[in-house]
């Protein structure tokens, strides 16, 4: 069942996605056409992995979410939270590799949309990146996504935190948005297979800018609400950590 379902699942992405494709082209000459077909393409997978796959999902403080825009901070562990991210927050841009600008159509979608291109093989100049072009996606009144440590982290570990997301608050006076969430217990790295179960998200209240003094400090702040809250949700789906109480180390480079 499992497999079938999984067929079916990657059946209708392939289809759905052939048609997207075509609207995508030509929602290009619509102002802010990109924005929401890409958007309308996230919400419908999200919703394939629902109905057919059956991973659900469940929210934990949306009430949190701020009227004004800001900076969301999200673990990531799966493919999941990129789409669950365009449903939560309207009007979403990612902080990404700039590689993915490189893939066809996809990619073009993504940097139309106001996908925020860092090189990551350049620390000093993806820092400027993220600067200037996340003003102008604040100008725009955009939320911006940052998975701030960098890459998918298998669950029970966690990444090196890496400032971006607290420089940019305190440069352009945005609060972070923490977000915990243990999807990568139902769709593991690299995996053909996802796997039926629920989801938790939580989102943490606003961390202010102005809350410490450097952005070392700030990114701190908010990686200790995200690493608490891992250990809270963390071991319930079939690829869990082992011991999912224990604090998460740190992912060796």
């Amino acid at each position: 069942m499992l497999l079938l379902r999984n067929l079916i699942y990657w059946f209708c992405l392939c289809v759905f996605s052939l048609v997207w494709l075509m609207v995508v082209i030509v929602s290009m000459l619509v102002p802010k056409g990109v924005t929401w077909t890409t958007t309308a393409w996230g919400k419908t997978l999200f919703w394939m992995l629902e109905h057919i796959i059956g991973l659900k999902y469940e929210v934990i403080g949306r009430e949190n979410i701020p009227q004004e825009p800001g900076i969301v901070c999200c673990k990531h562990q799966s493919g999941w939270e990129t789409l669950a991210m365009l449903y939560f927050f309207p009007d979403l841009a990612f902080v990404a590799k700039r590689e993915l600008f490189r893939i066809p159509v996809f990619g073009w979608a993504l940097k139309w949309r106001g996908t925020i291109g860092i090189d990551r093989n350049n620390p000093k100049a993806a820092n400027a990146q993220i600067i200037s072009q996340g003003k102008i996606c604040h100008q725009k009144g955009m939320w911006i996504c940052i998975f701030p440590e960098g890459t998918r982290i298998k669950p029970g570990y966690r990444g090196h935190y890496k400032k971006g997301a607290a420089r940019m608050a305190q440069e352009l006076h945005l609060n972070l948005i923490p977000v915990a969430l243990n999807s990568g217990e139902f769709w593991p790295k690299d995996s053909f297979l996802k796997y039926p179960g629920k989801v938790t998200v939580v989102i943490g209240a606003p961390i202010h800018y102005e809350q410490a003094h450097n952005p070392e400090e700030l990114i701190k702040h908010c990686e200790q609400w995200i690493e608490d809250k891992q250990i809270e949700i963390q071991g319930v789906g079939p690829f869990a950590p082992k011991n999912p109480q224990v604090p998460t180390p740190v992912l060796p480079h």
